[in-house]
């Protein structure tokens, strides 16, 4: 309830609060079921539409926050959510239903005559008192709460008051008050106010009257409750299943699994962030593993039973240089993959934030180079279809707990039968990275991913990305620097300065440069297939002779204007604050 008139409570000189007194007699009467108090508040307006009731005083919400409201409350019953001190206090409530000062009401008495209560603010001291008294009693000197807060910042110039209650089985009664600004609060004359209600024993029981309702209405509740938690369960884990996904079976998981398996997602399980969407490290407990769980959009270009499909294909894929892809989960709105997890995270971040990670020696680099290669060997010819990944960079690579190397995030990738010419599909991939035939034939090939493991090569062994920032606005390919070092005789001096002075094997350097050379050679007939590669890195002959035709000119240029899509024309999301997309460790 209100008073009629918004008060102003501001001087316009200098628009400090003015002092005010309140002082307003009441009464409680609680029935068999203690129930909440009552509270005098301050407000700058009348609407407290998304206000709640009970613990709430009908004033605030479950934000435990509000918009210019200054509230004492005379609370009776005990909430250890809202930090109540006892089932039976005084609250100040500034702009919060959680009290800043608080204190247990000063008197009790079996007589139901009422009780007095004063609220006196001082202008100048910002000091708030409370007072409390019994029904017949002058205003004690002592008061119970004292504190000091400035109001100015919470009620307003003008500003209304009123009494508010969310309670529904206790009575309250406001039986009269009276307000002073710059001034005490006049004396209410006791002897005029409206008498209180009896409230005693009846002659005959009412227990049946008062516990069949309350019986009633517990169990309608409950079973109201019961209802809603199961439909929101339901809905908190419901998934998208089709029924051409039975015949995946096994490489299915239960969105509820994964949810707990990583905590519901949370951020401290964050592994990567990147333009697909999110990884988290996650626990099953069925069968007890660790796990990267890959959260993307649900869009596809193709068809999203072709993609499942191929994400299910992908799972057989069984060697020691590949992340095993375990399995998916669908929503609607979004698709999950489900890798093994890889403790020692990505090798973008041994090679760029090295302030973070110890160094990589050159046996641990020439031992990640010839791992990678094997995979991607048994990935275009040994297992039993052609899968080419088509997204081969250092955020990819990703270190067992031995610190061996798997080529991971096949978000990207595509498969088909030996045999058969690939299809025309749109370009994708990362900058820096991609064949430059790419832009013109629009097919990724297994020679598209030599190119890519050539720039990978010398991003390992030269510390750098593949796109350098040589100065503002200026930048170089990796490929055409170490190519020119190449051409005066200087190869090594490209090494990565964090590996010189280390003691590296010169010749195996030197092999791996050419290699890197070799393989990322902008015609893509001049580049071996990878079961060559893996013989050169093995100590097989090599012959390189590279003439300036060899060097990839405005590349980056010429990628931009032959129709490149729109994502790999950005770099790769590592050079973000939390690492790669597919990033599957820490």
């Amino acid at each position: 309830m209100f008073y009629p008139s918004m008060l102003h409570f501001k001087k316009s000189s200098n628009g400090m609060l003015q002092t005010f007194s309140v002082c307003f007699a009441f009464a409680i009467y609680q029935n068999y079921i203690p129930s909440h108090g009552v509270a005098f508040f301050i407000a700058k307006s009348m609407d407290f539409s998304t206000a709640f009731d009970q613990q709430y005083f009908g004033i605030f919400n479950a934000n435990n926050s509000s918009n210019h409201i200054f509230a004492v409350e005379i609370d009776t019953l005990l909430n250890s959510e809202l930090r109540d001190i006892d089932a039976n206090h005084i609250g100040i409530d500034i702009d919060s239903v959680i009290s800043s000062e608080s204190h247990t009401a000063g008197y009790y008495d079996n007589k139901s005559e009422g009780m007095l209560l004063w609220i006196d603010y001082d202008g100048e001291s910002t000091q708030i008192n409370v007072t409390m008294s019994l029904l017949h009693m002058s205003k004690p000197e002592r008061p119970l709460i004292s504190t000091i807060s400035n109001l100015s910042t919470v009620i307003p110039e003008v500003a209304y008051i009123g009494f508010s209650s969310g309670a529904t089985r206790t009575r309250h009664y406001i039986l009269g008050w009276s307000f002073g600004m710059n001034k005490p609060a006049p004396a209410i004359d006791i002897a005029s106010l409206p008498k209180l209600p009896h409230f005693g024993p009846k002659p005959r029981s009412n227990v049946p009257e008062i516990v069949l309702p309350i019986a009633t209405g517990v169990l309608v509740s409950s079973i109201g409750l019961v209802i809603f938690l199961a439909w929101r369960r339901n809905k908190k884990y419901a998934e998208l299943v089709e029924d051409w996904e039975k015949e995946f079976g096994p490489h299915r998981f239960s969105y509820k699994d994964l949810y707990c398996a990583t905590q519901g997602f949370k951020t401290e399980n964050l592994l990567g962030v990147g333009g697909f969407g999110r990884v988290y490290k996650g626990w099953l407990l069925k069968p007890k593993v660790e796990i990267a769980v890959k959260r993307v959009s649900h869009e596809s270009k193709q068809g999203m039973k072709e993609f499942v499909a191929e994400v299910v294909s992908l799972g057989q894929i069984q060697n020691r240089n590949i992340v095993h892809l375990l399995g998916y989960c669908r929503r609607k709105g979004e698709l999950f993959l489900v890798y093994e997890y890889m403790p020692n995270g990505s090798l973008e971040k041994y090679l760029h934030n090295k302030e973070h990670r110890p160094i990589l020696s050159w046996p641990q680099r020439f031992r990640i180079i010839k791992g990678i290669a094997s995979g991607l060997l048994y990935l275009h010819e040994e297992w039993h279809k052609v899968v080419i990944h088509r997204d081969i960079k250092a955020s990819n690579i990703l270190l067992d707990s031995e610190m061996n190397a798997r080529l991971g995030d096949f978000g990207l990738a595509r498969l088909y039968d030996h045999g058969i010419d690939q299809q025309t599909t749109h370009v994708v991939g990362t900058i820096g990275y991609l064949a430059p035939e790419l832009g013109c034939t629009r097919k990724p090939t297994p020679l598209t991913d030599v190119f890519s493991f050539g720039i990978f090569i010398l991003e390992v062994v030269c510390g750098q990305r593949p796109i350098m920032e040589i100065a503002q606005d200026k930048q170089l390919m990796l490929v055409d620097w170490v190519l020119q070092h190449y051409q005066n005789g200087t190869i090594t001096d490209t090494v990565d300065v964090a590996l010189r002075g280390d003691g590296y094997d010169v010749d195996e350097v030197s092999l791996a440069l050419h290699v890197g050379l070799l393989c990322s050679h902008p015609f893509k007939d001049a580049r071996p297939p990878m079961r060559q590669v893996l013989q050169f890195l093995d100590g097989g002959a090599l012959s390189l002779e590279l003439t300036p035709t060899h060097r990839n000119f405005e590349m980056l240029t010429l990628m931009q204007n032959e129709g490149f899509d729109p994502y790999i024309l950005s770099y790769p999301s590592t050079m973000t604050g939390h690492g790669s997309i597919s990033d599957l460790g820490n």
